[in-house]
C-alpha cells in the first residue's frame, strides 16, 4: 500500500455520518422549538394578579374575634378592586395565628356568601370580625395545594 494512495482515496464513511448527524441535529431543534411556541413544556402555576382594598370600622365593644384574639372589636371589609378572578375556594383570610383561616368559600358566618363554584371578580367583598391587635392576610392557595401567594394584607391600629 502506497502513502499517495491513501492520502488521495476519498472512500471513508466521514460523508454519511457528517449528514445523519445534521439530520439528528435538525430534528432536535426542530423539537425544542415547537415545544416553546407550542407551550407543551409550560406546566408551571401562577399566581394571580389581584389587588384588596381593606376597610376598617372600629366597634366599640371587646370580645373576641374570628381568629381568636381579644380586644376591641372592629368589621374588617375585603374588597377585591382589581385584576385576575380568583375562585371562591382558592382564597383565604388569614389572621395572626394561621392556625385559625377563614375561608372564602365558607365566609366566617353561617350563611356563606361565596359557595365553591363562585368566582371573586373585581368589586367583591367579603367582611371578617377582627381586633385593633389582628394582622390580616388574603391568601392564595393553589388547587393542589402545593404553593400559596399573600395577595394582600392590613394590620390592625394596634398591631
Amino acid at each position: 500500500m502506497q502513502l499517495k494512495e491513501l492520502i488521495t482515496d476519498d472512500d471513508a464513511v466521514s460523508p454519511v455520518i457528517g449528514v445523519i448527524l445534521m439530520v439528528a441535529i435538525t430534528v432536535i431543534l426542530a423539537a425544542v422549538i415547537a415545544s416553546f411556541v407550542l407551550g407543551l413544556g409550560d406546566t408551571t402555576n401562577t399566581t394571580p394578579q389581584a389587588s384588596f382594598d381593606f376597610d376598617y370600622d372600629q366597634g366599640d365593644t371587646s370580645t373576641t374575634d374570628s381568629f381568636g384574639n381579644t380586644g376591641t372589636d372592629g368589621l374588617l371589609t375585603i374588597t377585591h378592586e382589581s385584576g385576575d378572578s380568583i375562585e371562591a375556594t382558592q382564597l383565604y383570610i388569614r389572621g395572626s395565628s394561621d392556625s385559625s383561616d377563614v375561608e372564602v368559600a365558607t365566609d366566617s358566618s353561617n350563611s356563606p356568601k361565596y359557595s365553591s363554584g363562585d368566582k371573586i371578580s373585581a368589586g367583591d367583598t367579603i367582611n371578617v370580625g377582627v381586633a385593633n391587635g389582628d394582622t390580616v392576610r388574603v391568601v392564595y392557595e393553589d388547587s393542589s395545594g402545593d404553593s400559596s401567594s399573600t395577595l394582600g394584607s392590613w394590620e390592625g391600629p394596634d398591631a
